[in-house]
């Protein structure tokens, strides 16, 4: 009695099993999964003539079954604060380049308080966690810590995790060296926001440099002239607003972001002054529209920290590599909005 033979279809991607490449190939289905997945113990000449089947049938691995067979969900879980923010959109596009050319999906958590894995837990299965700037005492670090995959942290020095850094003590310092070079003495700071249901490190570090330049230089601290500007162009525009209102009005500002310091020159311009020949103003991060409104800066690379960050848990998830730390420089960019004070030593 004759066996019956399967009828395999010709060039149908709809229809085409693995048992039917296995078939053609005169292989086992086991066999044609290892060819395809380009995994050990198959030969050269075996796993040529599986893909010469499976190219003759139209078949291409189901995604979620290569997934489930290799352990791995090739999914990358991504914690932000925020996302309309141009750093955190910058980091995230830098994440996302890595993460599509090494075939990852990203997932996005937007985390505003630090508490939202305790209503919400991660229910899809991620290889990797990367925190944007959470810090290190914030609940969810240690729900993440929980799911024993390979994270990293953003701004955060975090012990067993992955991290980049920059040295924002450093740029703030950088910063306000720059201005009082100039000869500035009466030196305004605008902050990122103070009243963070997060208490970022940012804003914290940011200042510490501001303060520890004019410890540095022997001028005295006027908490008057701290003001916070709320992380973002309308929060720059309202401290702006206050510090313009002061009796003895500051010859400098240090704003912690480009994106505040753009609300400032605004209001500067609107009260009739003239930056810099009435105030300086100075910036922090170095955004793509920093050129456009001629403002001197220091520049982090944004883009550049989402790429090592991506980089550093993707070589731990593929290749199981140690945690790594890597620290970015931060550069002075001088143009148009800062130049010595009308008065010297004002």
């Amino acid at each position: 009695m004759n066996k019956k033979v399967k009828a395999i279809p010709q060039n149908s991607k709809a229809d085409a099993s693995i048992e039917d490449v296995a078939q053609l190939a005169k292989v086992s289905g086991a066999t044609v999964s290892r060819a395809l997945r380009n995994l050990p113990n198959v030969s050269a000449t075996t796993r040529a003539r599986v893909l010469a089947a499976a190219v003759q049938l139209n078949y291409t691995v189901s995604p979620s079954a290569s997934r489930l067979a290799s352990g791995r969900m090739s999914t990358i879980g991504v914690v932000t604060p925020f996302v309309s923010r141009w750093f955190f959109a910058q980091v995230i596009n830098g994440v996302e380049e890595v993460l599509q050319k090494a075939g990852f999906d990203l997932v996005l958590y937007i985390d505003e308080d630090g508490r939202t894995f305790q209503s919400l837990p991660m229910k899809r299965k991620v290889d990797g966690i990367l925190m944007l700037t959470l810090p290190s005492d914030s609940p969810d670090v240690e729900r993440v810590r929980n799911l024993g995959v390979p994270v990293g942290s953003l701004h955060v020095d975090i012990e067993g995790f992955s991290s980049v850094l920059i040295d924002d003590v450093g740029g703030s310092v950088i910063a306000t060296n720059h201005l009082i070079g100039l000869g500035h003495r009466r030196i305004a700071s605008v902050t990122l926001d103070q009243n963070s249901s997060i208490p970022f490190r940012t804003e914290h570090d940011r200042s510490k440099g501001y303060r520890r330049s004019l410890a540095a230089a022997g001028i005295k601290v006027d908490p008057r002239l701290i003001v916070n500007g709320e992380s973002s162009v309308e929060g720059g525009m309202q401290a702006a607003a206050e510090l313009l209102s002061l009796p003895d009005r500051p010859t400098a500002i240090f704003v912690q972001s480009d994106e505040m310091a753009m609300g400032v020159l605004h209001t500067i311009r609107r009260a009739g002054l003239r930056c810099p020949d009435d105030i300086s103003v100075i910036g922090f991060d170095n955004h793509e529209l920093s050129k456009v409104f001629d403002l001197t800066t220091v520049a982090q690379p944004a883009h550049d920290q989402g790429v090592l960050l991506a980089q550093h848990v993707l070589d731990q998830v593929r290749n199981g590599a140690q945690p790594q730390t890597t620290t970015l420089r931060t550069r002075l960019v001088v143009r148009g909005t800062t130049a010595p004070p009308s008065s010297p030593l004002e």
